[in-house]
């Protein structure tokens, strides 16, 4: 099932400005905050020095600059999840997408790399590995897609045949060719796959819902309709 949705519950559904659990996952783990924050430092020496050479006159403004580079650290999760949201916002056109699972099965994924020393004094790299669910998903119409995304405690009751909700988005007004997709609903188990939280789960579920109670009155309506046709039917014979 693909229903087209305005561009006003799309931009709705992924806001322009980063959401709480887009600013929490970009903020990452300690080394990426880490890196901020050595960025920050970085960035307010380097204006230091200029302020050394360059003098008062411009005083104000590297004040300014500093502060703002100084708290890199702080509003940076909020820039770059703003991007990413940006990235899908771009599409001209976005809908309602619900399916099947068709597959799920882990992968090793390689995260980081460190160095260290074996007995013998050689160099050894070694991988740090990360378990990922990829979930393959599908519809009558043949279309499929597979998300991979970090391996939660949650996944565990995902199993092939249970419905898979996202929103998918494409350039093209008919969504005949799709250009991106969401992170994944599983509503039968209330978890969610997804590697980036693009979507802000609250209205995507209560729109989720929504649709579901609107099939299901157009459904009983028409089976009311098939019966009382069946018995005027049944009146003039």
């Amino acid at each position: 099932m693909l229903i087209p949705l305005t561009r006003e519950t799309f931009q709705e559904l992924i806001p322009a400005v980063a959401t709480g659990a887009q600013y929490k996952y970009i903020w990452g783990k300690p080394p990426d905050f880490l890196r901020r924050m050595l960025i920050s430092a970085v960035a307010v020496v380097l204006l230091l020095v200029v302020y050394s050479f360059v003098g008062s006159d411009v005083g104000s403004i590297v004040l300014i600059v500093g502060l703002i580079a100084g708290l890199y650290w702080l509003w940076g999760p909020i820039f770059w999840a703003s991007l990413r949201n940006a990235e899908c916002r771009k599409y001209k056109y976005c809908g309602f997408w619900q399916g099947r699972v068709l597959d799920i099965y882990i992968t090793d994924e390689v995260t980081s790399q460190e160095e260290t020393v074996n007995q013998k004094g050689q160099l050894v790299i070694v991988d740090n590995l990360e378990p990922r669910i990829n979930l393959e998903v599908g519809d009558k119409t043949g279309f499929t897609t597979t998300l991979r995304a970090p391996l939660q405690k949650s996944h565990q009751g995902i199993v092939p045949g249970q419905a898979a909700l996202m929103l998918i988005m494409s350039n093209q007004e008919d969504l005949g060719r799709i250009a991106k997709v969401s992170d994944i609903y599983i509503p039968s188990r209330d978890v969610w796959v997804s590697d980036y939280p693009y979507l802000r789960k609250d209205l995507f579920v209560e729109m989720s819902q929504q649709i579901k109670k609107g099939r299901q009155k157009k459904g009983r309506d028409t089976d009311n309709e098939s019966t009382r046709v069946k018995r005027r039917s049944s009146a003039d014979y």
